[in-house]
């Protein structure tokens, strides 16, 4: 059991940078990148290009139908944020909704 838990915590340590870097924007494109052997770095990553997405997405509808959508540029800030203080704390974390798209991403 030891083993398995030294090995999480070495995970963790080696993908924490990339894991808060998952969050900011385009550089989520690094940990899934450059830490594709990182559980925790993978599992950051491809939730924040879940929400990358969706950000650019309600962007882009944002410009055509002004105002609608601008709340969802907030949520998905938030979110961010919260992936980001997980992150630091150097745990798993599983946002709804983003995380069900996320683990369906096979690289």
């Amino acid at each position: 059991m030891g083993n398995t838990d030294d090995h999480r915590e070495k995970q963790v340590l080696e993908g924490k940078i990339f894991a808060i870097l998952s969050y900011l924007s385009i550089l989520c494109i690094i940990p899934l990148v450059f830490k594709k052997d990182n559980d925790f770095a993978l599992s950051h990553g491809k939730q924040g290009l879940v929400l990358f997405i969706a950000e650019a997405a309600v962007f882009i509808i944002s410009i055509i139908l002004p105002g609608i959508f601008r709340p969802f540029i907030f949520v998905f800030g938030v979110l961010s944020l919260v992936g980001i203080i997980w992150a630091l704390k150097g745990e798993y974390v599983k946002i709804p909704v983003v995380s069900n798209i996320a683990e369906k991403i096979t690289l």
